[in-house]
């Protein structure tokens, strides 16, 4: 006859020690049990020296083992000596292959036979024992593993981590803490942002780089795994590096045949979904219950708070709140309603889209990082051209858009559930409307570093925000008085596809019939003339492209390429017809634009050969350009030297606006023919600089300049970021003494502003030299007239350009006209 428990406690992971040590302590009769042969398999798999973080700091620890930041050894040996003071029933070894039963009579199935009876199961077996894969070419190749035991281990390598979550931070620190060992240490992101880890191991990895002992790559991704070999296709093309060892810490997945066998159902299809959970733990299969990581709560403090509750709920306390419950009580104090924590919790879950399939457990944790907000009606949530990377959702009531900055009555509504402040997410930029609340309103601040968790981590809600984002591109784009309604089909068709640098999106004379829209990048437009591909035009972010062979269904004209690495929208041709056949005023704006790209193709064809080298010449001009970040850039300076008398009036200009500190260098850079592209900022669509700045001190301004501000902690990695050079590290400028200092003492440069020769001597003298400041090109942001380079330039050799404005076939064909 088997043993009958009260609870058992599958896996002894923080979660379910602490649940096995608060039934001890209960005198719960129970039993844990753990498939392999020592507790805690999660943290003893952990690097050897590991230091373990007990994050959130302000969330109190709730169970009846101790748990403080320190070295994985001290916790495990820590935890092994207060199970066993504790008394709990422990079985190791021992692994389950089948829960089977009801509530109060389960029968637990173990690998070799035996089986266990329980009134209830708490299952926390986590999801370590299911890490992805690798998918790419080469992936089934012994350099690849998927755990790092001992950094110490590897000497002379050259070790890649894939993986830019906590583990593969940490892994890639580990592998390069030691200069003894001689490894060359990278890690691939495929974001520009670490959303997934905790900002402490951003900060040690940023610290890392900025030292030389880790190359950080980011936007990078695996494309080929060879012996001795990575090939990485990168933001800007192909790329292969030397590597001898790939650690890939590409996350797990619950082992869901399993729970699903169970009777757990998911909250949705996703291979990253978690298990449908109540707030006490419970499953859809009553009597069992998830905590942990399965329950898609990974930090080790909450997944102890959660081993100690259920057993708490288990023995009857209903009345307990989790441990976080003051200080979620506190954050929505201020919102109407007088309604409980839970209560805010599912209105916010139900009412706001992004959110709908997030788990109580989840939205507490999502709580932690957020703020909260009352408005009344016409109260002014943010301003135009504030500055902000956060994003709103309304809980409740809706907001008005104010579309036109010179009419504050003109416009659009934004209804409940839906999002608004996603563009400076996105890009960084300042806020481009100002938006007010139309009634009383409850919104949710989630913060940047929130959300993009957010996206990355939760299938339903990154599905949710593209779907808004493409849907107002769409309504924004195509105009002509289209509704939500009008575009809701073809958002539903609507795919992104991420495209790499060279990358052929459609090809010269294809019979396919898809329309594009470029959501981030660029794309160059090439037709093949002689043979040769001639470069036609440039596509900015928010263009589209392949209307001509759906609407005449002829076959594709030109081929279309990212310039860079891209993200474009494939929507349906037949449901694009569908739409211009019930909106005539779209139909009539996309004739009009396949017309004037037609008389281009006409125009090419008709003159090829009365101008072939002044196409020649124009082609490889443009190859150039993109080849030199133009291809990304939304403002460019280029310079005809044909016209440039080398008087540096340009440089000058500049010093003088910017406190004598020239952002330009005329003579740098590269020419081609007679167009130089010097040194000085492109202010790219999607800034390289700005992808990894600790304090967010690089910001887009109203007309599209990207500048530094001054909460810049000069750590340098805007510097090594940028591929053009454009950004420099400088002396900080030292505080200035006050005028009595001056006139009494002689102290500092007396009255007026400082010049930055004082402030780079004085720096010099007293040792500052290592507070630097990031300096590059503003574009002259808030001195009128515009960039000082271009108005004081003589000859009008200098120009500043969008390249869509500059890279077009029309302007060749204006010039040879």
């Amino acid at each position: 006859m088997s043993e009958k428990y009260r609870v058992v406690i599958v896996g002894s992971g923080p979660a379910g020690l602490s649940a096995a040590a608060r039934a001890a302590e209960l005198g719960m009769p129970h039993i844990l049990i753990e498939k392999t042969d020592h507790l805690s398999d999660t943290i003893f798999k952990y690097q050897k020296g590991k230091h373990v973080m007990a994050t959130p700091s302000n969330l109190v620890l709730r169970s009846d083992i101790d748990f403080e930041a320190g070295k994985r050894e001290h916790i495990l040996g820590t935890w092994d000596a207060q199970i066993e003071e504790h008394k709990v029933n422990v079985r190791l070894n021992s692994e389950v292959t089948a829960i089977t039963g009801e509530t109060g009579n389960f029968t637990i199935e173990l690998k070799g036979g035996d089986t266990i009876q329980a009134e209830a199961v708490v299952m926390a077996i986590g999801t370590q024992g299911n890490p992805n894969k690798l998918r790419c070419p080469g992936s089934d190749l012994p350099l690849i593993q998927y755990q790092l035991d001992d950094p110490g281990e590897y000497f002379d390598e050259h070790i890649t981590v894939v993986g830019s979550g906590d583990a593969g931070i940490e892994n890639a620190l580990g592998l390069a803490a030691d200069p003894a060992q001689r490894n060359t240490v990278s890690i691939l992101n495929r974001r520009a942002e670490f959303a997934r880890a905790k900002p402490a191991n951003v900060a040690l990895l940023e610290e890392a780089e900025r030292e030389g002992r880790i190359a950080v790559r980011r936007e990078t991704n695996p494309s080929e795994v060879r012996d001795n070999e990575l090939v990485l296709e990168t933001r800007d093309g192909t790329e292969t590096i030397r590597c001898d060892r790939i650690i890939a810490r590409t996350g797990s997945q619950p082992p869901r045949g399993f729970v699903e066998g169970c009777g757990i159902e998911f909250t949705s299809e996703e291979r990253s979904a978690f298990p449908k959970l109540t707030p006490s733990f419970e499953t859809t299969k009553n009597g069992i219950h998830v905590i942990g990581a399965l329950a898609g709560y990974p930090l080790i403090k909450h997944c102890m708070n959660q081993g100690y509750d259920v057993i708490e709920f288990l023995n009857g306390n209903h009345d307990l709140k989790p441990a976080d419950e003051p200080i979620l009580a506190e954050k929505f104090a201020a919102l109407p309603g007088n309604r409980s924590v839970d209560e805010w919790l599912e209105i916010f879950r139900a009412n706001i889209v992004i959110l709908n399939e997030l788990s109580p457990l989840q939205m507490r944790e999502l709580m932690l990082d957020s703020d909260v907000a009352a408005f009344d009606s016409n109260d002014v949530i943010f301003v135009r051209n504030d500055p902000g990377s956060s994003m709103f959702c309304i809980a409740e009531g809706s907001v008005l858009v104010e579309v036109n900055p010179d009419d504050s009555s003109i416009t659009v509504p934004i209804e409940q559930g839906s999002i608004f402040g996603e563009v400076g997410l996105i890009s960084g930029r300042r806020r481009g409307s100002t938006i007010r609340a139309a009634e009383p309103t409850v919104t949710l601040e989630l913060s940047r570093t929130a959300a993009l968790k957010l996206i990355a981590t939760v299938p339903s809600a990154g599905r949710a925000v593209n779907r808004i984002t493409i849907e107002r591109q769409l309504l924004q784009m195509f105009g002509s008085g289209l509704t939500k309604e009008d575009v809701s089909e073809l958002v539903e068709a609507a795919e992104v596809v991420e495209i790499r640098a060279g990358q052929n999106v459609v090809e010269e004379g294809g019979d396919d019939k898809d329309i594009f829209v470029i959501q981030q990048g660029s794309m160059i437009v090439e037709k093949n003339l002689g043979g040769k591909p001639i470069f036609l035009s440039y596509l900015p972010a928010g263009s589209y492209f392949g209307e001509m062979a759906v609407i005449d269904g002829s076959p594709r004209t030109a081929t279309v390429k990212a310039a860079i690495k891209s993200e474009v929208v494939k929507l349906p041709g037949d449901t694009f017809l569908r739409l211009m056949e019930k909106n005539p005023a779209l139909r009539e704006r996309a004739l009009s634009d396949m017309a004037s790209r037609r008389q281009v193709n006409s125009f090419v064809e008709e003159r090829k050969e009365s101008f072939s080298s002044a196409v020649d010449m124009y082609s490889e001009t443009a190859k150039f350009l993109v080849d030199n970040g133009i291809g990304e850039a939304t403002d460019v300076l280029l310079i005809d030297e044909t016209l440039c008398v080398g008087c540096d009036n340009c440089e000058k200009a500049c010093a003088d606006s910017h406190e004598g500190l020239s952002r330009l260098d005329r003579e740098a850079g590269r020419t081609y023919a007679h167009l130089h592209v010097p040194t000085s900022c492109r202010h790219c669509e999607h800034p390289h600089c700005m992808a990894d700045c600790p304090p967010n001190a690089i910001k887009r301004g109203p007309d599209g300049e990207v500048f530094i501000d001054e909460t810049c902690i000069g750590c340098g990695n805007c510097q090594r970021n940028c591929p053009y050079g454009v950004i420099r590290m400088d002396a900080k400028p030292p505080k200035k003494p006050s005028l009595l200092s001056w006139l009494l003492f002689g102290a500092g440069p007396g009255p007026g502003e400082a010049s930055y020769s004082w402030r780079k001597k004085t720096a010099d003298k007293k040792g500052l030299e290592q507070a630097k400041q990031a300096i590059k090109c503003d574009m002259c942001a808030g001195i009128d007239g515009g960039p000082a380079c271009v108005r004081a330039c003589p000859t009008g050799a200098a120009i500043r350009v969008a390249p869509e404005k500059f890279l077009t076939f029309t302007k060749l064909a204006e010039d040879v006209d």
